[in-house]
This record gives C-alpha cells, sequence and structure tokens, in this order.
C-alpha cells in the first residue's frame, strides 16, 4: 500500500533565502546526486530570481491595510511526495530510481492541484530528482481573498491542517494513492522529519507482524489502558485543586493587569516631547516654528503668536492645532512617532479601542516635499555661495543629487533622508530673511540632512562627522577638503540638532566619528552616547562663519601673491 504524503513549513522572511538555497541546490547538499537534474515546475529558470523577491512582489500586489509585523509568516513551504513504493513498486528500498510512468502520472496530479487549490499564489515549485525518492517543493504566498498576508486564514490549528492534507489525498487517489488515518495520535512529522525518512528510502507502511507479537502487544495495551484507569483516578482529586488554583492565578493577573493600566494611562504625553516631534525649536521658555509661539505649562499649552491666540489641552490638541488637522489624522500622527501606547494615552478622551483602530487602519499623513521651483534656483545659488562661502562646485554637487533645491519663497530646502535613502522631512534655510526651520510633518527623530565623500565610493563608511545644522555640516566638509582635500577614508557627513534624533545603533559600527557641535553640552551629551567619538572645537561661532573667514584668507593670500609678481 503507497500513501501520498503531504507537509508543510510556515517560512518567517528571515527564513526565506535558507530554505531557497537548499531546493534550488545554491549550497551543497549531502546525499544529492549531482548528475541529475531537478526541474523548475513553477517559476522562472533565471538563476538570479530570489525566491525573497517573488515573496515580497506577490505580497505588494496587494495593498496592505495593516503593517506586516516582523514575525509574520510571508510564505509556505510545501513538501509534496509518495511512499517510495508507488515510484518503484517491485523495489522501494532502491534510493534514487523511479518509474517514469509513475512519476509523469505523479506530478501531472500534484502540478494540477497545486493550481486548483492555490493558483498564481504559488510563486516557485521544484521537483527534485536527484535524491533517495521524488518529491516537490512548493512555495505559496499565504494572501487572503481580501488581499491580506494571513497565513492563520489557512493553516490555523488542526482542523485547517487536516483540510489541507484532504484536498491532497482527493487529487491523489485518483492515481491511486491511499489517505493516512485520519485523526491518528501518532505524532505528526515535520518537513525536517519527514525529509530524513525519505532521504534513507524508508517507506511509510505498516510492517508485518506475527500473530504472537500481535497477541503479546494487545496484552501490553490491556495492561496500560488498566495502569491508565488507576492514574485517572488518583489525578481527578488533583484536578479539581489544580483548576481552583488556576482560576485564582487568572483573578489575580487580570487584578495586577487593571492596576498597570491604571498606572500607564494616569498621564499625558509630555508636551516638550511633542513639540520637539512637530519640528518646533526651543528658545528660552518657547517653542517656535511654522508660525507659532507657543508658552507649556505642564498639560496647557498657549500659541502666544500675532493672530492666532490658541489654549489647548494635552498632546491631541497640541498636534491638531500645529497640524492643523482633525483627530483621526492627529492619532494617526501620534502614533507613527510615539507607537500605539503612546498614541493611546494622548486620546483618553476616546475610548482605547477607538484609539487603536485608528492607528491600525488609519495611515499617518505622508511627508511631502516643498514644491521645486527651478526660477529661484540662481537666488538660492548665489545665496549659497557668495553669502555663506560654499564652492560652486560643491553646491552643484549637491543639487545634482537632489539634496537641495529651491521652492516658491526662495528658501534652501535641504532634503533629509533616513538611512536606507528614503525622503522623510526637510529643513528650509531662508535666503532673503533668517527664516530657518523643519517643514511641516518631517519625521525629526528618524531622518537626518547627509552626504559622503571618499575617494573610492564603495567603501564602506569609516569616519561619520555630526555638525548642528546643513549648513555647518557643508561647512565643515568644505573646511577640511580645502585643507587637505577629498578624504582618503569613506567620510559620512551628518546634521543632527540633538541627541534624541541621533542614530546611535547605525553610528556606534563607525569606527572614527567626530562630534563638531558648536553646544558644548549637547557635544557632551552626544559623546556619552558614542564613547569612541572625539569632539571638534570650533574657533569662531560656527563653522560657516569658520569657513567664510578661511576662504576670505586664502583670497587675500592669493591676491598678495599676485602683487608680488
Amino acid at each position: 500500500m503507497a500513501y501520498a504524503i503531504a507537509r508543510l513549513k510556515k517560512l518567517k522572511r528571515g527564513n526565506i533565502s535558507g530554505s531557497a538555497s537548499h531546493t534550488a541546490r545554491e549550497r551543497e547538499t549531502p546525499n544529492a546526486d549531482p548528475t541529475q537534474k531537478n526541474i523548475r515546475l513553477i517559476g522562472s529558470i533565471d538563476p538570479e530570481e530570489r525566491l525573497e523577491d517573488l515573496v515580497l512582489a506577490k505580497i505588494g500586489e496587494h495593498e496592505q491595510k495593516r503593517k506586516i509585523r516582523t514575525d509574520a509568516v510571508y510564505c509556505v513551504e510545501l513538501l509534496l511526495s509518495a511512499s517510495p513504493s508507488y515510484f518503484r513498486p517491485g523495489c522501494p528500498t532502491e534510493a534514487g530510481y523511479y518509474e517514469g510512468q509513475k512519476l509523469n502520472e505523479w506530478v501531472e496530479a500534484t502540478h494540477q492541484w497545486l493550481a486548483d487549490e492555490y493558483g498564481d499564489r504559488i510563486v516557485r515549485a521544484e521537483l527534485h530528482l536527484d535524491e533517495a525518492t521524488p518529491h516537490i517543493h512548493a512555495y505559496f504566498v499565504p494572501i487572503d481573498d481580501r488581499g491580506q498576508l494571513r497565513c492563520n486564514h489557512f493553516f490555523d490549528g488542526r482542523q485547517k491542517i487536516h483540510a489541507f492534507q484532504d484536498s491532497y489525498y482527493d487529487t491523489m487517489r485518483l492515481i491511486g494513492l491511499e489517505r493516512g488515518i485520519r485523526g491518528s495520535k501518532a505524532k505528526h512529522q515535520d518537513i525536517k522529519d519527514f525529509y530524513r525518512i525519505v532521504e534513507e528510502g524508508r517507506d511509510l507502511e505498516v510492517d508485518e507482524l506475527s500473530v504472537e507479537h500481535l497477541k503479546a502487544k494487545a496484552a501490553d495495551r490491556d495492561r496500560a489502558n488498566q495502569r491508565k484507569q488507576e492514574m485517572e483516578a488518583t489525578a481527578k482529586a488533583l484536578a479539581l485543586e489544580n483548576e481552583q488554583l488556576r482560576q485564582r492565578i487568572e483573578q489575580l493577573e487580570q487584578d495586577n493587569q487593571q492596576l498597570r493600566l491604571l498606572t500607564e494611562w494616569s498621564t499625558d504625553l509630555v508636551l516638550d516631547d511633542v513639540a520637539w516631534e512637530l519640528g518646533l525649536n526651543r528658545e528660552h521658555e518657547r517653542w517656535r516654528g511654522h508660525g507659532h509661539i507657543i508658552n507649556i505649562d505642564g498639560t496647557q499649552f498657549t500659541d502666544i503668536a500675532p493672530g492666532s491666540l490658541f489654549k489647548g489641552n494635552g498632546a491631541l490638541d497640541l498636534v491638531k492645532h500645529v497640524n492643523k488637522c482633525d483627530q483621526v489624522q492627529a492619532i494617526a500622527w501620534l502614533g507613527e512617532r510615539f507607537g500605539e501606547v503612546g498614541a493611546q494615552r494622548a486620546a483618553m478622551s476616546l475610548a482605547k479601542k477607538t484609539a487603536s483602530d485608528i492607528i491600525q487602519t488609519q495611515s499617518a499623513p505622508q511627508f511631502t516635499l516643498p514644491v521645486e521651483n527651478k526660477a529661484n534656483w540662481t537666488a538660492v545659488e548665489r545665496y549659497l555661495t557668495q553669502k555663506r562661502g560654499i564652492p560652486d562646485d560643491c553646491v552643484q554637487m549637491l543639487h545634482q543629487q537632489g539634496l537641495v533645491y529651491a521652492d516658491s519663497k526662495t528658501n534652501a530646502v535641504f532634503v533629509m533622508r533616513d538611512l536606507d535613502g528614503n525622503t522623510k522631512g526637510a529643513f528650509l534655510q531662508g535666503t532673503a530673511n533668517t527664516f530657518s526651520g523643519y517643514e511641516l510633518g518631517t519625521l525629526r527623530r528618524s531622518c537626518w540632512f547627509y552626504f559622503t565623500l571618499g575617494k573610492n565610493p564603495t567603501d564602506k563608511t569609516s569616519t561619520a562627522v555630526l555638525c548642528e545644522s546643513p549648513i555647518d555640516t557643508i561647512s565643515f566638509a568644505m573646511l577640511e577638503y580645502q585643507k587637505e582635500g577629498i578624504p582618503e577614508n569613506r567620510t559620512l557627513y551628518m546634521a543632527v540638532d540633538n541627541p534624541r534624533s541621533l542614530p546611535v545603533e547605525r553610528l556606534r559600527n563607525v569606527p572614527v566619528v567626530q562630534v563638531a557641535f558648536t553646544q558644548k553640552t549637547v557635544a557632551k551629551a552626544v559623546k556619552q552616547l558614542l564613547p569612541q567619538s572625539k569632539l571638534r572645537a570650533c574657533s569662531t561661532g560656527d563653522w560657516n562663519t569658520q569657513l567664510v573667514n578661511f576662504s576670505r584668507q586664502q583670497q587675500r593670500q592669493h591676491n598678495n601673491q599676485e602683487l608680488e609678481l
């Protein structure tokens, strides 16, 4: 008797490449015959095509209403096969041999089952013929009918696993394969255990036992049942006591949870933290920016800017006032920057479930860069080169890289990106006035103005320089360039105006970090976070003033040399 075999394994994102390396034979595989060629039944034969890219592309075809959890199942590996006695009836233990007609019938039936059951959600399927028994590895992306990534919808619990196996067996019986005993108490073999059995060429059929052996096993079973009844009688007395104890523990845990929530929800977010995330800058006891001058007193705040007198209470009111948005948008914004618990704390006036639902379903407004005005670029370029003393070739380089441009108000727009290069904010520097500040919606904690220099662009960053503003960052880089030329090592120049937005985890891996802040207290705070860093002192009020003075000195020396000639 030969059985159809269906096993599955759930793969998180970090497990996909390892599984693909085995099934695509990208790494050495013991017990595999290199003279036999495997066949890709589904998917391109392009060796550069990565399984992980196929899975992500399939997920990307559907808009995910909720963020994908870091521990989510991205795809499911299906292992499909049959007993060795099906493929080689006369010699089931002869590993590597199979009858061609049997193989073709099984492959055709399995391929059709995959198409009927899962359609284009199977992104790859490999037929392995180089091992003991033919088998297929198929990769299924668990997208439900609503386009959401939900593995539990297909394989959550014993009932759904049985349904998966029943579906495969209903097709395999047409080619003469049997199903295992449904509901058997035998321990389920996962892909790893099953794979070992297949490699050894063993069948899953029941051994032939003698009548005496069967009688002995029946007697053993009777004795075991008697012992079981005795143990059950003893255990019943303990069961009631255990259940009462469990209920008591559960009640204590509920009481503790309620106490924790009462403590957690007793305070709102600190308004100073919210004001900073909104892109406001603290000047003495007031927060300024985006046309607002805000006094904060505990959970109360007042906007005293001319023509916009406003009083509010709490983080939710502050976000609504500064961002000029409604309550739902404010909660989504808070959720993105302070997490779900932080947003719920700010939304104490709402039901907690309502706030949680908003965060799950409502995306925070996406940051949008100010519209570029190419007609104003000449004025911005003149400001940077003539007033700020930045060399023209540096300005052109940054402009061509899309890191600085002009907006409709002739502001110099310095583009802020995360460390993966995604634009998430902008810093505006007025050229016709002293205005400077962050564009509304900037994710101040997770993006920066930065660029890199070095003779070998492909080298790993070995030096990082931290300054307080984009102008200072560029000025510091140009001072080094004019004195020493292009850096030998790959160097990152980054504007970071506050330790709370410092990308500490990434910078800890950079061997040399230079802290070029003009504010000594901030520089010392960064030094504590990055012990390997070194402080760089500025001889003037800021690095741009030092650059301008250095350029003028160089120009005077050049003029004197011309007079001498």
